[in-house]
């Protein structure tokens, strides 16, 4: 299963409606960044539903694969978020 990490530069007007969608794929781990692994599946699924809300005119949304969790390294300055707050 890919690794993801999700950036994106939105509209303030749609902001939390990106936000919401991210946040039901993916670990919040910044203001504008998401990681986390995901299906194809659901990765095909969360692309869909945000194509329905982003203005593709100006919004951008980056999506950055990794073969896998392993095969990177992170270092972060500064305080990190929790990455268990999004685990139900």
């Amino acid at each position: 299963m890919p690794y993801l990490i999700v950036t994106y530069d939105i509209a303030e007007e749609r902001l939390n409606k990106v936000r919401k969608i991210l946040k039901k794929y993916f670990m919040w781990v910044q203001n504008s960044v998401f990681e986390g692994e995901i299906s194809e599946g659901k990765l095909l699924k969360c692309k869909l539903e945000l194509e329905k809300v982003i203005d593709k005119e100006n919004d951008s949304i980056y999506f950055y694969s990794l073969e896998n969790r392993l095969n990177y390294r992170k270092t972060v300055l500064g305080i990190e978020k929790d990455m268990t707050g999004n685990i139900l």
